[in-house]
């Protein structure tokens, strides 16, 4: 399942704008990816569930699959702001990312599987590591390789997720690299 997608047709809201600015500083310090994802972490957590981050339209999701909002694409590239918007029961392919990433939940509950290519050089399959489930407020932050997952809303009603990738979204189209059609081994 692909997003469905608006890009850039919304304004930013003040608290936006000064995530924006906040973002910016963490990127512009050109740390590697690990860190800068932890950094940028940071600074988004206390934005998480105020009511003034996104406008009404931002907040609108997709009967068909979720919807992706390209909030903010820096003029350089070198990152991106979406806000993610899932119905119950929603969910992304099991994939990857192109860069750096972080993933706050800013309404709502998502449940994310993580998983771990494993290979014996003629085959490969995915071995799921983790099950992760984050309420509001929670930050996940990564940096390939080893970001392989599939995340879901998995509750009643909608979720919404800020996420800031290392890379310009409203150019590519999505932050997703590969989706793995492998099988999967469950690990519990």
């Amino acid at each position: 399942m692909t997003p469905s997608a608006t890009v850039g047709s919304d304004r930013l809201t003040e608290r936006m704008t000064a995530l924006v600015g906040e973002i910016r500083a963490v990127v512009d310090r050109g740390l590697p990816p690990e860190l800068t994802a932890y950094l940028v972490g940071e600074r988004l957590a206390p934005h998480l569930g105020d009511e003034g981050l996104l406008t009404d339209a931002q907040r609108e999701g997709d009967p068909d699959r979720y919807r992706q909002h390209v909030l903010h694409a820096e003029s350089d590239g070198s990152f991106s702001v979406v806000a993610l918007v899932w119905l119950p029961g929603q969910q992304t392919p099991i994939h990857d990312h192109v860069s750096w990433c972080v993933a706050g939940v800013h309404r709502g509950q998502e449940s994310e599987t993580r998983y771990r290519l494993v290979s014996d050089g003629r085959t490969a399959h995915l071995v799921e590591t983790e099950h992760v489930v984050g309420p509001a407020g929670t930050v996940a932050a990564f940096a390939p390789p080893g970001d392989i997952h599939l995340v879901r809303n998995a509750c009643s009603s909608t979720a919404i997720s800020i996420h800031v990738y290392g890379a310009d979204v409203s150019r590519l189209g999505t932050s997703i690299r590969r989706v793995y059609r492998l099988p999967a081994d469950d690990q519990q």
